[in-house]
């Protein structure tokens, strides 16, 4: 193959992955939008006048993890600290528990994320309402939430805990 078709192949390729990504992150922030999620956080956390600022956060986050997930060699902050050793003979095992703590803040923000879109998309769709009205579920309707969000966090932690994930079992 020639020089020239090889060049117009990775421009057609770049051309092609660009556009799919800008086509799946319209898909995300057209169900983002569709089910109100931004001005419900910013309603529920008193802070509707900033309801633009929680919009540019959440621009913000989803680009910075796009490109930290395709060029993950410019967001390797820990290769850096344990080659420089910054803390001494101790960094391996302090940059352990810094990560540690923080894949548990990062997991705790993601799953809250993750909760609340799928609790937001059921509300727009009516379904808790309907579902509560057909049985005749009058009183509880919080517990209930809570009840199965303890359930999905206990599932979680029994799977990453055993290590399940590692099995497929």
């Amino acid at each position: 193959m020639s020089d020239q078709f090889i060049f117009f192949k990775q421009i057609f390729l770049g051309i092609c992955g660009l556009s799919f990504g800008f086509l799946a992150s319209a898909g995300v922030f057209t169900v983002l939008v569709s089910v109100g999620l931004i001005p419900r956080f910013a309603g529920k956390m008193h802070v509707a006048k900033k309801v633009f600022a929680l919009e540019e956060a959440v621009i913000f986050g989803t680009i910075s993890g796009s490109f930290l997930s395709v060029f993950s060699e410019y967001g390797n902050l820990g290769g850096f600290i344990l080659s420089k050793e910054i803390f001494g003979d101790h960094t391996v095992l302090i940059w352990k528990w810094v990560g540690q703590i923080g894949l548990a803040f990062g997991g705790i923000f993601a799953g809250m994320f993750v909760g609340c879109l799928a609790l937001a998309i059921a509300e727009m769709l009516n379904s808790i309402p309907i579902f509560a009205r057909r049985i005749g579920f009058r009183h509880g309707l919080g517990v209930a939430v809570s009840a199965a969000a303890l359930g999905k966090v206990a599932g979680s932690l029994i799977y990453f805990i055993k290590g399940i994930y590692t099995s497929g079992l």
